[in-house]
């Protein structure tokens, strides 16, 4: 069963309504680390509708959390905005330094991530949270948080380890310069925080707006309370031993909620380059990822990943083999399971979930994300055909299509040409055509080599001018010169592109003007 699959029967034990969350800081610039905790969430969602129950999903905008520090793509003109909420700050403009306010930091940074959402199937119920506190809808919690925070401290310091002061107050109110950093809270008296802020000035704060708000350990618990969040997945740091989860879930109680399952998930990471991290910069986009790979390609790399491993990103070959992996699955879904072992059984269950939830419409036929063509053949014509007119000529011609190429096949080619274009496409796929068979290849090739391109280059001149005459045409020229597939396949591809390996021969060979290929094979000799 699919660790999504499984996880919605589990909740199911809750009840019938289900409301799985996730959320975010819009701080800076979101990196694709942030999709495993909403794809998580939103799969499970889905998974609860499938098995019939009334789910939905929401996605907290931690708007109302403070601008921390002055990150390296802001002026020094945000230092007067540290410890003022998201919210209520300006966006910043092109060369860092804050702009006019007509759009906050927090809808600046958080608008490319929706859309890179909404391309990827994901449809939240978006909650920004300073929205939430000007509802005044956290005010009953804080109230409850005020008048029992000796006893929220005392989890907070047992669970955790950590030792607050004896000033601590369990709610942060917002000073006279918009910053809640260096404010002191005096009193209070329901429903007014009263409150001394770092230049002398004394004010008030009233909980039943966004004049404050409580500590991340509380503020979380007091959301699953609001709203009624029965599932939401956190990443490692929150769900380590005595961290924000393990302190959460009593004070959710004391607060009066029935706190979610404590799911924890692993996190993405670059390949050979460890987690991602908005901080040091060591981040992929989720709109750059989504100009490179389909969004089902995308969604597949976390659904088919149980969600207490870690994943590796890798934009080079590697995204080729999770391509083949996804299209084989599609193209071949297991039906009959009645010869298989149990843990066959759960593997062909695993991975039918996977493909499931990896499509962006949840209502679409996978096989329609592949659109007839795979996504190693795309990477091919992409660098041999000039025009994208040629492509789809080409695709016609091998029947791959009839007719037109489908919308999500133009967005693949469009995808595919940006992959190749970019920085992260692997050297080792990159094809460049030779016009004559180099010192080098000739050297690697061989005399055993040279013969069968010779034969190779009789056959192909009379061969049906098709992937699977050419096929037959290499398969009998290795049987007549008594070499192995292995090294025709070798001659083949120094012969034409001067490496030992490339994209499947006969495919490549059909791709070519065929008196181009008999000149090049009919030059090939030692030298």
């Amino acid at each position: 069963m699919h660790w999504a699959d499984y996880t919605a029967q589990r909740l199911m034990q809750r009840g019938d309504r289900q409301v799985s969350a996730s959320g975010i800081t819009p701080s800076g610039e979101f990196h694709i680390g942030h999709l495993r905790e909403i794809l998580s969430a939103e799969m499970i969602h889905r998974a609860c509708m499938d098995a019939g129950m009334n789910s939905k999903y929401i996605f907290i905008v931690d708007s109302m959390d403070p601008l921390r520090r002055v990150y390296d793509f802001l002026s020094p003109g945000y230092e007067d905005y540290i410890g003022c909420p998201l919210a209520f700050i300006p966006a910043p403009l092109e060369d860092g330094s804050p702009g006019d306010g007509s759009v906050t930091y927090a809808d600046y940074f958080l608008k490319p991530f929706l859309d890179a959402l909404e391309q990827i199937g994901v449809s939240p119920e978006v909650v920004m949270n300073h929205e939430t506190y000007e509802k005044g809808l956290f005010a009953e919690y804080i109230d409850l948080a005020i008048r029992n925070r000796d006893e929220i401290r005392g989890i907070i310091q047992q669970i955790s380890g950590r030792d607050l002061p004896s000033d601590w107050f369990p709610y942060n109110p917002i000073g006279s310069d918009g910053s809640m950093d260096g404010v002191s809270v005096t009193g209070y008296e329901k429903p007014y925080v009263f409150w001394r802020d770092s230049s002398g000035n004394e004010g008030k704060s009233d909980i039943r707006k966004a004049h404050g708000k409580m500590p991340w350990r509380i503020d979380w618990a007091a959301r699953w309370v609001i709203h009624g969040i029965t599932c939401e997945p956190a990443g490692k740091d929150h769900g380590a031993a005595g961290g924000s989860y393990d302190t959460g879930i009593p004070i959710c109680k004391l607060l009066g909620g029935n706190p979610p399952d404590k799911i924890v998930y692993e996190w993405i990471q670059l390949k050979g380059m460890g987690p991602m991290s908005s901080s040091s910069g060591l981040t992929i986009g989720p709109m750059e990822a989504l100009s490179l790979v389909p969004p089902e390609i995308l969604r597949y790399v976390i659904a088919r990943s149980k969600i207490n491993r870690h994943i590796e990103f890798d934009t080079g070959s590697a995204l080729f083999q999770t391509a083949d992996e996804y299209e084989r699955l599609v193209a071949n879904p297991v039906q009959d399971v009645k010869e298989m072992s149990k843990r066959q059984m759960v593997a062909a269950e695993t991975q039918r979930g996977a493909i499931r939830l990896s499509q962006v419409n949840p209502e679409s036929d996978p096989i329609d994300s592949v659109g007839g063509v795979s996504f190693r053949h795309l990477s091919m014509l992409a660098q041999i055909k000039s025009s994208d007119g040629d492509v789809w000529s080409s695709l016609n011609r091998s029947g791959h299509i009839k007719g037109e190429p489908s919308d999500s096949l133009k967005v693949r080619l469009a995808r595919m040409r940006n992959w190749i274009d970019g920085p992260h496409f692997p050297e080792d796929a990159k094809l460049e055509i030779r016009s004559e068979i180099g010192d080098d290849a000739r050297g690697e090739i061989g005399t055993t080599g040279i013969n069968f391109l010779r034969k190779l280059e009789s056959l192909l001149s009379e061969c049906e001018w098709t992937d699977a005459g050419i096929s037959e045409s290499i398969s009998e020229a290795c049987e007549s010169t008594e070499v192995t597939r292995k090294q025709g396949f070798a001659s083949i591809y120094w012969a034409i592109i001067g490496r030992s390996n490339g994209p499947k021969a006969s495919s490549l060979i059909f791709e070519m003007d065929r008196g181009n290929i008999l000149s090049l094979l009919g030059n090939a000799k030692l030298e």
